[in-house]
């Protein structure tokens, strides 16, 4: 989940929003369309890099958001993990930054691809001969070694804490890449050659290191949690055709075996100018910073454009179920097909899920946790894993002690099924137009949160100005739009369900049973 902060269209890493909340808080001087445009300069080089500067001038700061074209739905088996790989990898520096000297790093860096390329050949032998593979594993080993004796760690992130930067971070999802954190305004300079030397002359060092470490993440947030194994199985149920349902940290099989080399060809094939939108806001004056962007950016070849995803996610034709039975509490999740954020009734489910779900009046809230008491915490979600292709709107419930599965779903679908019954009340419906209002408005507080939000939109829609146009579209939801989408999606045929099923802890072994 994604964060399309704004009116509430969560993505697959909804803590970037905490993130950007880091970022200079500051006062909003223009809620309008019309008073955005007049402080907004949209340049997009000869190469395809578009950028869009917000000039606010209330401190001496900027933040960015870079929005790279590019998740786990461009991965293909075999790779997966490699959109998030490449993230980590962003952070390693570059021919000049994070090494004593590059020439002799890179023939060690062509030695470790070696070493690893004959150790990966013989593990995967059809009889392999033990001996020596560990004798190829401790080669590549020793090969890692001397490789790292050239790396300078961390380099890139201290010379930004040293330049007062905060925010340092970057996050992958289904649908894009994004790299973001803040500067003083008198460091644009040193800004735009960071993020521009960072993509254009980036060095895949420690990369078999780094591996290990995106295989432990794997292994803490979803092996080793009922929730991060259920949400996995979903997505993979979900979506039997569309790359929607590969995991964005990647199957572990693949992260045991993607290369260096892996990484580069989809680097190359994906990190195109043309590919890319970074939103800068803050103390900024257009006429000084673009021709900095040119001088930097304009370095980069147009490159040739990123192959489409073709695949078409088939409609579904029967009700899909997946029961995880594990000793932790129970968790419930449905899901209905519904199409990408570009379609006319995108608005139409973000009205649906603040009706749902959005605060303490919400029909779920006040269903399954005030009045029957049967679930701690239920929510809503208008797009999942992403959105820019044919998602899920999805729903899920964390039963209260001593409640079911059952409960939730049964409490879920009557709601579900007075919306296709009964028109939500005018109250409701203007509830939902004051919340995207106020959401939006709040959203523009951040230059970091803007800069992010900015940068979505042009990269989802091609045009920043839909985050305001999208408030005017829910603006224009009826009673009657929420009663024909509900009736649309909420079906037996077009719903995957996933649960938690509590089952009794296995004994230890040796231990007694009961004891």
């Amino acid at each position: 989940m994604k964060a399309r902060i704004p009116i509430g269209r969560p993505r697959a890493w909804l803590a970037l929003a905490v993130l950007f909340a880091t970022a200079a808080a500051l006062p909003a001087s223009a809620q309008t369309l019309a008073d955005f445009e007049k402080k907004v300069t949209v340049k997009t080089l000869p190469n395809g890099w578009t950028f869009i500067i917000y000039q606010r001038t209330e401190a001496p700061v900027f933040s960015f958001a870079t929005h790279v074209n590019v998740g786990s739905v461009q991965e293909v088996p075999g790779i997966t993990g490699i959109a998030h790989m490449f993230q980590h990898m962003a952070f390693k520096g570059t021919t000049t930054i994070g090494t004593t000297n590059y020439p002799e790093e890179k023939k060690a860096l062509e030695k470790v691809d070696q070493a690893y390329a004959a150790y990966d050949a013989a593990r995967r032998a059809r009889n392999p001969d033990e001996e020596k593979v560990n004798a190829l594993l401790k080669a590549f080993k020793d090969a890692q070694e001397e490789a790292d004796k050239f790396i300078i760690k961390n380099q890139f992130g201290e010379i930004i804490d040293r330049a007062g930067g905060v925010g340092l971070n970057a996050g992958t999802g289904a649908d894009s890449t994004v790299y973001f954190y803040s500067l003083p305004s008198n460091k644009f300079e040193l800004w735009a050659y960071l993020e521009s030397d960072r993509f254009l002359h980036p060095v895949f060092r420690e990369f078999y290191k780094e591996r290990d470490v995106v295989k432990e993440e794997r292994r803490l947030r979803t092996e080793s949690q009922p929730i991060g194994r259920l949400i996995e199985q979903f997505g993979s149920v979900a979506f039997s055709a569309h790359p929607y349902h590969h995991p964005v940290v990647g199957y572990m099989s693949d992260l045991d075996s993607f290369t260096r080399e892996d990484a580069e060809k989809f680097y190359r094939t994906y990190y195109v100018p043309s590919n890319l939108v970074t939103a800068l806001v803050g103390d900024l004056k257009p006429e000084v910073v673009i021709p900095i962007i040119e001088k930097y950016f304009g370095r980069f070849p147009k490159g040739e454009p990123s192959p489409p995803v073709r695949t078409v996610e088939p409609v579904q034709i029967a009700e899909k179920f997946i029961k995880i039975p594990d000793p932790a509490q129970p968790f419930y999740v449905e899901g209905y097909h519904k199409p990408a954020a570009t379609s006319p009734d995108e608005p139409v489910y973000q009205a649906i899920v603040d009706v749902l779900s959005n605060g303490r009046t919400s029909r779920l809230y006040r269903s399954l946790v005030r009045d029957k008491q049967i679930a701690v915490a239920v929510q809503s979600l208008p797009s999942y894993p992403g959105d820019k292709y044919p998602n899920m709107f999805i729903v899920f419930s964390v039963p209260a002690p001593g409640h079911s599965n059952d409960e939730s779903r049964d409490a879920i679908r009557a709601e579900l099924e007075r919306l296709k019954k009964e028109d939500i009340t005018a109250e409701e419906l203007a509830m939902v137009k004051t919340h995207a209002k106020a959401t939006l408005i709040e959203g523009l507080n951040s230059n970091g949160g803007l800069a992010n939000q900015m940068a979505d939109y042009q990269t989802t829609f091609g045009d920043w100005r839909q985050l305001f146009k999208s408030v005017e579209k829910i603006d224009k939801v009826t009673q009657a739009d929420i009663r024909r989408i509900a009736n649309q999606i909420f079906i037996d045929t077009n719903r995957t369900v996933a649960v938690v099923e509590t089952t009794a802890p296995t004994p230890a072994a040796g231990g007694a049973p009961g004891r």
